[in-house]
């Protein structure tokens, strides 16, 4: 066993203390006090990466390995092509196969930055509901799976509940069948005994546990033979699903969601959700956590729990490199300071509504520049903003209107600040 599957925590010990363990069904401490547990948490790959609000479920998978657990990932390869309707409002598309096997790829190999795959007792493993859910003929479906099922329990579900009254297809209502028949077969082929997810999942998990203890013929309320563990849902201050903001999803895919704005989104989170963020979204120790915590009450405009966390997940998601260019680039742009840095200028201009301008430009006017900018509206606002020493150009306070712009750095480049917060990098073309 390598050192990343050595059993190093208590998996419901460190959960706890993360904020991550919403609720788990009886006999499942007891159980863990036996030794490791092999575990699993489903991703329907309906979309081309996991985004932020995925990571909680992922980080369960990690902590499951740390504690000596084997990890495994469900992609739903037969259940993607129907959509879960939990948190949903209306019935998903139908994925045709080629995207899907597309999404598994991606998804496969972004949680390869959270877990170890791999052979043996605790390496992580990925298999593919419909493997199995492929093969079952109709009737052999009804008869093996559907005849443990009534329809009052399964009425009953909030999931089903919410989607009712706006209309919800026989397809999309035959989603929790499914998913119990994954943890079933999971059970049976894999030695699975734990189903993990967010806490909207509860329905769907118990019902897997409900089909186990009935299709393996035990009487109601018999010692359990398989688990449900549920973490809460990510939330924001406001109270609603992290993960997104006004331009949509933060995907963990660098195509759909760039280094810069993953790393801007995480190091901007507000102080009353930086330290649940510490916990569940990082393996920072308790310690170390305290004391980031401590630093933060004592110097909150440093912001140093969320420049913690933002350098530590990005670095997961996109690698040290690009952790370390992030946080460089975030204290240039923020600080105040000249920047003089060609790769950060080059960031910033990608990244940060940056604009071009050319040789005319360098012998005109700043008021001219500085609207072409974007920072400023109008001449007017922009000859106000340099009468109060509110505008600079590389470094250079503008002191009047009729002030020559400065030369381009590395002869391409102006960096246009409007006081403390707002700038503006512009590259010079043709």
């Amino acid at each position: 066993m390598s050192a990343s599957r050595t059993p190093s925590i208590d998996l419901l010990a460190e959960l706890r203390w993360r904020g991550m363990l919403a609720s788990a069904s009886e006999g499942l401490e007891e159980r863990l006090a036996r030794g490791p547990i092999s575990g699993y948490v489903g991703f329907d790959p309906t979309g081309p990466s996991l985004h932020v609000g995925h990571l909680v479920q992922v980080f369960l998978l990690t902590h499951l390995q740390r504690a000596g657990g084997r990890p495994v990932a469900v992609v739903g390869g037969g259940t993607g092509m129907i959509g879960d309707p939990s948190g949903t409002s209306a019935e998903r598309n139908l994925l045709d196969e080629g995207t899907l096997a597309a999404n598994k790829a991606a998804i496969r190999d972004q949680l390869g930055r959270f877990i170890e795959f791999g052979a043996g007792p605790g390496g992580g493993l990925m298999v593919d509901n419909r493997d199995w859910l492929g093969g079952f003929g109709l009737l052999d479906f009804l008869r093996d799976v559907g005849k443990h099922f009534t329809m009052g329990t399964m009425l009953a579900k909030d999931s089903v509940q919410q989607r009712l009254a706006g209309g919800m297809s026989y397809t999309e209502f035959s989603y929790m069948t499914l998913q119990a028949t994954d943890f079933l077969v999971l059970h049976r082929d894999y030695g699975v005994e734990l189903q993990m997810g967010g806490s909207d999942q509860w329905g769907n998990i118990t019902a897997g546990l409900e089909l186990i203890r009935r299709a393996e013929g035990r009487e109601e309320g018999a010692e359990p033979t398989c688990y449900a563990l549920c973490s809460p849902l990510l939330l924001n201050a406001a109270g609603e699903k992290m993960g997104k903001t006004a331009r949509g999803a933060v995907f963990l895919d660098a195509r759909l969601t760039s280094p810069y704005a993953f790393y801007q989104y995480c190091v901007t989170q507000d102080d009353a959700t930086v330290g649940s963020l510490l916990r569940m979204l990082t393996l920072f120790g308790q310690e170390e956590v305290a004391d980031l915590e401590a630093q933060q009450a004592a110097e909150p405009e440093r912001r140093p729990a969320q420049r913690a966390f933002a350098h530590d997940l990005t670095a997961r998601v996109h690698g040290a490199a690009e952790a370390d260019l992030q946080a460089r680039v975030a204290e240039a742009a923020f600080s105040g300071q000249p920047i003089d840095d060609p790769a950060i200028l080059a960031q910033l201009h990608a990244h940060a509504e940056g604009f071009a301008f050319g040789e005319a430009a360098l012998r005109g006017d700043v008021l001219d520049l500085a609207v072409a900018s974007g920072l400023f509206a109008s001449r007017g606002e922009a000859r106000r903003a340099v009468a109060q020493g509110g505008l600079s150009i590389n470094g250079t306070r503008l002191t009047a209107p009729d002030a020559p712009v400065p030369a381009p750095l590395h002869g391409a480049w102006l960096v246009l600040r409007a006081g403390k917060r707002r700038l503006s990098v512009g590259r010079l073309e043709g």
